[in-house]
């Protein structure tokens, strides 16, 4: 018997192939190996997979292909079945290998925790998620009135019945939307920059075979101009249809509806709605899990990045399902999220600041939108301020401070402490991290943590406006600092947004005030102008006229008979420029007694503001010499000139060279906050702006005023400019070399005979051409990704032939572009458009028409109105330079592309813009085409006006070259036959 027992043999060891497949990559982490092989092209991590075992394993996984593929998209995807093979399919790789990609190796000895989880993430099903806590309340037929007082601003709630009526409610099917909407691309979200659609019918054959983590879902803003009908099955539930945002015109609007759909395990991330907008959400079919933190509590997992410089706001955060497999279940009770399991039909109110996340139980179709009404408008005023601070605390609490300021908040608190917002005090820099949880052995530590970090919450941080506008940087103000990227809308549709609140919404200006003073500093900029009245004798602005008008870049207001402008833009030494230019200039218009002085507004006054001992003082200025207060600051290096004009249109342009190749960062160190502010009185003119008539003219009126800017922008350009060596100008040519940092330009301007204006203007030009790709990199959609590449090879390598040199009758190289002042920013709020005297009911219209401040002009006197270009404002921002340069805002902003209103204007215009000489030297054909050099100015341009042309002409977005983008846009100048 003993002979016939069998010998137990253990199994065999199988050795870890980990550390001799990955060499000295060994001793990193697997999630850190992921993460590095994301950098990689396609072609190189099927190279790689070829190193080693454990390298094949790494480099077939489904995240990262899912990962690479989509890093090569921009547009329209299809999906074919597994990521790997869409990625291949892409980069055109031969079908004989992509049949390979189904056939997978596989290796013993290895183990991995991390991809492990991944792998169980793309598995795992949703159906033990179905579960409500009833911790949100749920209400049928709740009135405006009970809304707004128990939950508006305050509390999420969950509102049924809402849809009940709408054919959305049967009509968003997969199904059906399938067969209507097969062929129509929508938007997909996901974790990058680039824009994907898909097909709807390819998005369904994605969802039915997909086994992705974090799948893909559509998330479309644009789907009401996508399809159209769609908007016609939903209505805004009646609690909700109070929006500010409605004000505005559809492309200043920033996004506020979205069309969702996804599957299984896909979702929304943890986020706070943008701009601090409230939202509701409707699930038209499916099943949603929400999981809801209040203001200031930030989840477990998350990280929020705050930007010092421009306050842009970036959140960290782990997909959806990461974070409930992961996070959720390292919280204690009493730090659990409130949550609720949505279900079909029901709509969501998810107030402002609040943070949430959503995860589909099931494939899901729901609409939703977010708003502004009088509850959050000034937290959305709040968040548009620059700065960083009070961006943080209100998605962060006490998080988002250092030390010094939080001991100020905690003396300063005045909140209810049963509030829902908490703060946690550990904040020590501006990086906001709460336990990240790791997916190995330190996991129970942050468990242990999580309860620990959440229990300094309960103090006294409170979602309060009153409370956390002390957070603002008092240093810092809305016309003279970096706009965040990350705002829903620009300053320029701030500033509109809340001119036209102020002027249509009469009821609400002490609300509309308040947001005013968070985001533009309109109290303060409101004393400036009482001491600035009060020692110019005018009138005290009226409660109507106490907000600053317009969209430009400095508070400009208008009383009763004048126009009061405070520079601040770009900081002091920026500012005493542009004064003493626009001062300059119209002493130079005076002298000459040009035409033009009669569509300028008349100056009345012009100073320097300053505060000394917390009191104002005023100090008269004219444009000459140097100023006493800005003489004794020593804030502007370098000698200054007792006589002429010091900061005039030469030292200007200087100025504005040295600015053109500085980063966003040196910019704003040197435009910091001063005590100081020039300003100028000019006689307010009669009429009204263009921007508020662009809609109600005429074309036969519309086509005058192009005729008329067409004269005086020729009286403009005819316009003397003063000679370069009055101002000190060869002076600091040395210093001008130096900066422009191209050694052949330099070589090039040595050789050419070229006035000194022109070279100025080269370097300038010079510095921008340096940068160019990075700058169109920087600002983005909707600039084609395929045309920055080819930016280089488009603009000249030789920037003087831009300038058009010619060679004399004794073969001397000289310059024929004829060389004006450029007024520079002749955009709608710019121009000023007046009623005919023989209209208004049969008045004299300049006599007998009432003024409406508020409205920035004549009150509206009936249909039989007629309206003529009257006025050019704003000259601050002049400078000598190509004339062709003031046609791009005239052409862009003011007749939004129109050729026949182009044509219009250089009928009337009728001055030389390549110049006389027509031999031009060895420039080549594209030289010739004044759309080139058009086309290049737009692409140097300091602002950006590509947006504008990729917004106006969408279809050019696919175009392959940038000479097609030329001729689109500006192929009608080719046909403008020069005359002088």
């Amino acid at each position: 018997m003993e002979n016939s027992q069998e010998v137990f043999q253990p199994p065999p060891v199988t050795k870890d192939r980990r550390g001799d497949a990955l060499g000295d990559l060994q001793v990193l982490p697997d999630d850190l190996i992921c993460a590095l092989l994301e950098n990689l092209t396609p072609r190189d991590v099927a190279r790689l997979a070829c190193v080693s075992s454990v390298m094949y394993i790494f480099c077939n996984e489904e995240p990262l292909w899912m990962s690479l593929c989509l890093s090569l998209v921009n547009g329209p995807v299809q999906y074919k079945g597994c990521w790997k093979k869409t990625a291949l399919h892409l980069e055109n790789v031969a079908e004989e290998y992509l049949e390979r990609c189904g056939k997978p190796l596989h290796f013993d000895g290895f183990s991995s925790l991390f991809l492990y989880r991944r792998l169980y993430r793309c598995h795992t099903s949703l159906d033990g998620f179905n579960f409500d806590v009833g911790n949100v309340e749920r209400k049928k037929d709740l009135t405006l009135e009970e809304f707004h007082h128990h939950y508006d601003g305050k509390k999420p709630i969950v509102l049924t019945g809402l849809a009940d009526d709408w054919p959305a409610r049967s009509n968003w099917t997969i199904d059906k939307l399938s067969s209507k909407y097969g062929d129509t691309a929508f938007k997909i979200s996901q974790r990058s920059s680039r824009k994907i659609s898909m097909k709807f019918r390819d998005y369904v054959s994605y969802m039915n075979v997909q086994h992705d983590e974090d799948p893909l879902y559509i998330f479309d803003e644009k789907f009401g101009e996508t399809a159209p009908s769609l908007l016609k099955e939903y209505s805004v539930p009646h609690l909700f249809r109070e929006d500010y945002f409605e004000i505005l015109d559809e492309e200043q609007r920033p996004p506020f509806r979205w069309l969702i759909i996804g599957p299984e395990r896909s979702g929304a991330s943890w986020h706070v709605d943008p701009a601090l907008t409230s939202a509701w959400n409707t699930l038209l079919c499916g099943r949603k899990r929400w999981a809801l933190y209040p203001p200031g509590k930030v989840p477990l997992g998350v990280t929020v990045h705050v930007n010092e410089d421009d306050g842009d706001v970036n959140i960290d955060t782990p997909s959806s399902l990461q974070w409930w497999l992961d996070f959720y279940p390292l919280l204690a009770e009493e730090d659990k999220p409130i949550e609720l399991t949505q279900l079909p039909g029901e709509t969501i109110f998810v107030p402002s600041g609040w943070w949430h996340c959503i995860l589909n139980l099931e494939t899901t179709v729901a609409v939703t939108q977010n708003f502004v009404n009088s509850k959050n408008f000034e937290y959305v005023c709040l968040d548009m301020a620059p700065g960083y601070r009070h961006k943080g605390v209100c998605r962060a609490g006490f998080l988002a401070l250092d030390d010094g300021y939080l001991a100020a908040a905690e003396m300063n608190a005045v909140c209810d402490n049963n509030d829902l917002s908490y703060p946690d005090l550990t904040r020590k820099e501006k990086r906001v991290k709460v336990g990240r949880a790791k997916e190995d052995q330190e996991c129970e530590r942050a468990e242990n943590g999580a309860s620990k970090n959440y229990d300094l919450w309960k103090q006294d941080f409170c979602y309060d406006i009153e409370y956390l506008k002390m957070f603002l940087d008092k240093e810092r103000d809305h016309y003279n600092s970096p706009w965040s990227p990350g705002n829903s809308i620009g300053q320029r549709e701030m500033r509109e947004w809340l001119s036209k609140l102020w002027a249509r919404k009469p009821g609400m200006r002490e609300q509309i005030w308040k947001g005013a003073c968070l985001a533009l500093n309109a109290d303060k900029w409101l004393d400036c102008l009482l001491e600035i009245c009060a020692v110019h004798n005018l009138p005290a602005p009226t409660d109507d006229e106490r907000l600053p008008v317009g969209t430009g870049s400095n508070p400009v207001y208008l009383l009763s008979n004048c126009a009061v402008k405070i520079l601040v833009e770009g900081g002091l030494e920026a500012s005493l420029h542009s004064l003493g230019c626009e001062l300059e200039f119209h002493n130079v218009m005076r002298e000459v007694d040009s035409p033009l002085k009669n569509h300028v507004p008349e100056v009345l006054a012009s100073g320097i503001l300053y505060l000394e001992n917390e009191t104002y003082k005023i100090l008269p200025w004219d444009g000459k010499g140097v100023p006493t207060v800005i003489e004794k600051s020593d804030l502007i290096p370098g000698k200054c000139k007792e006589v002429g004009f010091h900061f005039g249109v030469w030292s200007k342009t200087q100025f504005d060279c040295g600015k053109a190749g500085l980063s966003m960062n040196e910019a704003m160190n040197s435009t910091s906050s001063t005590r100081i502010w020039p300003f100028i009185i000019t006689r307010r003119c009669k009429g009204k702006i263009y921007a508020e008539l662009r809609e109600t003219l005429s074309w036969e009126e519309t086509q005058e005023l192009a005729s008329f800017l067409g004269r005086q922008l020729r009286n403009l350009h005819l316009l003397p400019y003063p000679a370069s060596s009055k101002s000190g100008f060869p002076e600091v040519e040395q210093e001008m070399e130096s900066v422009s940092g191209n050694s052949y330009l330099e070589h090039t301007l040595g050789v050419l005979e070229i006035p000194a204006e022109w070279k100025i203007f080269l370097r300038t030009l010079s510095r921008r051409i340096n940068n160019a790709g990075s700058r169109l990199t920087n600002w983005g959609d909707p600039i084609p990704k395929a045309l920055i590449e080819k930016v280089d090879e488009y603009m000249p390598d030789d920037l003087t032939k831009l300038l058009n040199p010619y060679q004399d009758e004794v073969d001397i190289n000289k310059i024929s572009k004829p060389c004006s002042w450029i007024h520079s920013d002749i955009m709608d709020d710019n121009v000023f458009v007046e009623a005919d005297q023989s209209s208004c009911c049969g008045r004299n219209v300049m006599d007998d028409c009432p003024v409406d401040s508020g409205l920035n002009g004549y009150k509206d006197s009936g249909g039989d109105t007629s309206w003529h270009g009257s006025h050019i404002l704003d000259f601050s921002g002049l400078y000598i330079g190509d004339r062709i340069y003031d046609l791009i805002p005239i052409y862009l902003d003011i007749f939004r592309g129109d050729s026949a209103l182009l044509k219009q204007f250089l009928g009337s215009y009728k001055l030389p813009l390549l110049g006389s000489k027509q031999e031009f030297v060895d420039s080549g054909d594209r030289f010739r085409r004044l759309s080139y050099h058009a086309m290049c100015y737009c692409i140097l341009h300091e602002e950006n006006v590509l947006g504008a042309i990729f917004g106006i002409w969408k279809e050019l977005r696919l175009a392959k070259s940038w000479e097609e983008v030329e001729l689109a846009v500006w192929g009608e100048l080719n046909n403008y036959t020069e005359a002088s």
